[in-house]
């Protein structure tokens, strides 16, 4: 089997840019800034579509509904494709948000999400926001939340391109300027935005925000992390997917592991399919339980994105 790949389902966010049109080449439809790239989804208003071969026209829950084992592998269960895959090009500050956890999901009327950031690339001295100040409470922060200085309570950090950072479900978080990362989730869209900047969204009125239900999902002793150190290949590893890289010499293969699909992302270089297929930087595909071997067209650099136990 072939690897699989899908249409790009392009997003306009009020801190998006034209990264993935001067960057990787894209079409994008209009003169808008787009700030999202869902490279793989399964929701139900979003459905990524295989853009080439056998299942051109299919959608990824179409796949994984009636494929399931052919494709992906054996003894893997939940009604959606379990991951959500993106790319996020930031000209302008995200909003302060955070992402519910699992116990108070329900209670909230949303999903958890916890994720990973892959940096493509960045600007220098872009900042993330990440976590808590050392020393900010729950009393201090909301104090600053009627002060419109949520900024001062919030931990920030200048990464380098090649750098990741993990965040769980409860943890604070921002994505500043100047970013363009690839993004790797569970399958939800649940963000709940405590502090907005102060600024307008495209259709000129204040975004939404949401303190009460950032409020109960803020996990306040969470202070002042780092970017994740690499554990050998191993860049992130949950109950939700473990993400790997790698570095492929020219000629070399890329193949199947354990029997199961895997998740393949581009980050440098070129890879060719059995079928003669081009990928590159900034391209995703599923390579597939029985895929034939990918191979390196040039010196490359790839993520991996499994499901733990497969």
């Amino acid at each position: 089997m072939e690897p699989i790949a899908f249409s790009p389902i392009y997003m306009t966010r009020v801190w998006g840019g034209r990264s993935l049109e001067t960057v990787y080449q894209r079409d994008l439809p209009d003169e808008q800034p787009y700030g999202e790239s869902w490279e793989m989804s399964d929701r139900a208003d979003e459905q990524s579509i295989v853009s080439s071969g056998p299942f051109a026209g299919k959608s990824l829950h179409d796949l994984w509904t009636n494929h399931r084992e052919e494709i992906f592998g054996e003894d893997l269960t939940g009604d959606r494709f379990p991951l959500l895959i993106k790319i996020l090009d930031a000209r302008d500050d995200l909003s302060i948000q955070v992402h519910p956890p699992a116990e108070v999901a329900d209670e909230l009327g949303g999903d958890p999400k916890t994720e990973m950031w892959y940096i493509a690339d960045c600007d220098p001295g872009a900042k993330l926001y990440i976590g808590l100040k050392d020393g900010c409470t729950r009393d201090t922060f909301e104090r600053s939340l009627a002060e419109g200085t949520v900024e001062e309570q919030v931990h920030a950090v200048s990464p380098r391109a090649g750098e990741s950072i993990f965040i769980p479900s409860g943890r604070l978080h921002a994505i500043g300027a100047g970013f363009l990362i690839y993004e790797i989730q569970q399958n939800s869209d649940t963000t709940y935005r405590v502090f907005d900047w102060n600024r307008v969204g495209l259709d000129g009125a204040p975004r939404d925000l949401h303190i009460e239900e950032s409020m109960a999902s803020i996990d306040f002793d969470d202070f002042e992390p780092g970017m994740d150190q690499p554990d050998g290949d191993t860049l992130a590893s949950c109950e939700y997917f473990i993400v790997t890289r790698h570095n492929i010499p020219e000629s070399q293969e890329i193949t199947i592991q354990n029997d199961a699909f895997s998740i393949i992302t581009v980050i440098s270089g070129e890879i060719r399919s059995d079928a003669g297929t081009i990928f590159k930087t900034g391209d995703f595909l599923i390579l597939p339980r029985n895929a034939h071997p990918l191979i390196a067209q040039t010196d490359c650099q790839v993520l991996r994105t499994s499901l733990p136990g497969n």
